[in-house]
Parts: C-alpha cells; structure tokens; sequence
C-alpha cells in the first residue's frame, strides 16, 4: 500500500511528468521551424524575381560576332576622328571673345562726358520738335564722336576732350555697341509715326454714310438718318410689313404717298430696322431684322438721335449704346 502511494507521487511531482512537458516544448519547437522555413522560402523568392531576371537577361542577351564588334569600334572611332575639332576651337574662341566684348562698359568718367554732349545736342535741336529730327542729331553726333574716337585711337592729334586710353574704348562701342551705349546712358528718343492719310474716294463722290447699309444705295429724297427713331401715326405697321433693304422701305414709303387717294393720310416718314440682333424700341414688342415702319406726322419728330442717353439705359437694360434704326422724312 505504502509503495503504492509513492509511486503515485513520484508520478505527480517528479520524473513522472517529464514526458508531458516534453511534449509541449517540442510541437513549438516543430511549429518555429516550420514557421521559419516558410519565412525563409518566401525570401528566397523575393530575391530570386528581383535579381535573377536582369542577371539572366545580361547573360542571355544578343552576342555580337567578332565582325560585327570589329565594324562597331571601327564606326565609333571614325565618328570621333570626323569631329571638326579646329572649327570648334575657333567657335569656342570667338564666344570668349564675343564674352569679353560684351562686357565692356563705359568708364563713368566718359559716360558722364557723353551725357552731356547728347543733352546738349537735343537741347540744341529743341527736344520737343520732330522725333525724326532728334534721331538725326543724335546719329550726326555719333559718327563725329567716333571719327574724334579713331582719330585718337591711331595716335593723331585732335582737339578733344577724350583721353586717349579712353579712345579705343569709345570706339569699339560707338562702332559695334551703340545700342548698349544709348541703354547705359539712358538716353530714348520715340520713333515718330507719320501717318498720311490716303483718300481713295473717286472725285465728286459724296462722303460715305457711317453705316454701310444692305441693297440699293438710297436717293437723296430718302434724306435717309442713321441711328434715328422718328415718331409718329402709322401707316403700315412694321411687326407685319417687312423689307429687303432700307432702299425699299423707304420706297415704299415713296409709292404710298404717290398711290394714297385724296382723303387718305400719305406716309412722310419712314424707319427701318437694319440689325441682325433686332431694334430696340421703349414698346412691348420685339422687334427684328426688316421691319419697315411707314409712318405720318405733320411735324415729324425725332424720338431718339445718336445715342440713348444713360438714364434711359439704365430704365431700360436691353437698350443699346447707340440707336439701331435708320430712318427719313420724305421729301414734300
């Protein structure tokens, strides 16, 4: 009984638990590895699609004959020896030379010097008069500077108040350089713009009308108005009587006075709407292109002239600058 018990507890506390515990630490052990192998393996791949590929390519690439390699170094080699070396050389002296031109300024002794002069020249000449006058004392003043610029330059004596080392200086830029020696000066004179006008209208033509009308030009009984409204009672309602042209509303106008019998009103005045976008009018209607207004007034009066006033258009927003109809009293 006793031993019974012991081994019970030996079981329970000792060795007897070893194998159990074992059993735990080596299915982590199993499951780390495995873990660790996949991890692994993944890698591998990772870095097998991203090297491999260019690695292979530089491998597997075209492979030149030993020909072709020859030809290929041979046309690489005539391609350097065909370089226009010398012209190059000579390019690249001239853009220093050129460099080192265009840094040449005037001394601020002589640009003082030169100032003084041009605004002597233009005071002279009146800097107020002919811009073209003013360009041509500018242009006589340098060509006698730079001929006094050369004269000492070649070590001739003249009467001037340039130094000679600032002769060859002054040269060079009156010569080659004179729009840098105007811009350092700070010297603009305007180009002056003539224009003449060129009249090409045939002798004994009257001026042209402002408005170039559509159609027939109109007689002189038309006494036709442009951007004018007349008033008055109408003889032929426009909204329904349209015309081609201003010629033949305002002959229409003609032919009802001709044609009107005794007792009936005869059309005197006469407005047509000569815009495509239509006529403005202080009324209800809308209207259009052609319409043909024939009209009678006693003593026919202007509704608008030339413009609309800004009052007006400011009570009425559709209206426009300038009053769109053309119209004309008829002639008794």
């Amino acid at each position: 009984m006793a031993r019974a018990e012991l081994s019970y507890n030996y079981s329970n506390s000792g060795r007897g638990g070893a194998p159990k515990w074992c059993y735990y630490k080596r299915t982590t052990v199993i499951i780390c590895s495995f873990n660790i192998a996949i991890a692994l393996y993944v890698f591998h791949n990772l870095y097998s699609s991203l090297y491999s590929y260019p690695y292979q390519d530089l491998h597997n690439g075209v492979s030149y004959a030993p020909d072709q390699i020859r030809k290929m170094e041979e046309s690489v080699r005539i391609r350097i020896e065909s370089k226009p070396v010398k012209l190059m050389e000579i390019v690249k002296e001239i853009k220093k030379r050129f460099n080192r031109e265009d840094s040449v300024k005037l001394p601020q002794p002589l640009k003082q010097k030169l100032t003084n002069e041009l605004l002597e020249v233009l005071r002279v000449v009146n800097a107020s008069a002919n811009t073209t006058l003013q360009h041509e004392a500018v242009q006589q003043w340098r060509n006698e500077k730079l001929e006094e610029a050369k004269t000492l330059k070649n070590g001739k004596s003249s009467n001037s108040n340039i130094l000679k080392q600032e002769a060859e200086t002054l040269a060079k830029l009156l010569e080659f350089k004179w729009p840098e020696v105007l811009d350092q000066i700070g010297l603009w004179v305007p180009i002056n713009v003539i224009n003449n006008e060129h009249n090409d209208k045939p002798e004994g033509e009257d001026d042209f009308d402002e408005t170039i009308l559509a159609g027939r030009r109109l007689p002189p009984e038309c006494n036709v108005e442009h951007h004018t409204d007349y008033g008055g009672q109408a003889v032929k309602w426009g909204l329904t009587h349209h015309k081609e042209s201003a010629y033949e509303c305002c002959k229409a106008c003609l032919d009802h006075a001709k044609n009107a019998k005794p007792n009936e009103i005869k059309c005197n005045i006469w407005v047509y709407c000569p815009v495509e976008e239509g006529c403005h009018s202080p009324d209800i209607y809308q209207h259009k292109l052609q319409e043909c207004w024939l009209k009678y007034d006693e003593k026919p009066k202007v509704n608008f002239k030339d413009m609309y006033s800004e009052s007006y258009r400011n009570r009425h927003p559709d209206a426009p600058m300038f009053v769109p109809w053309v119209s004309g009293v008829i002639s008794s």
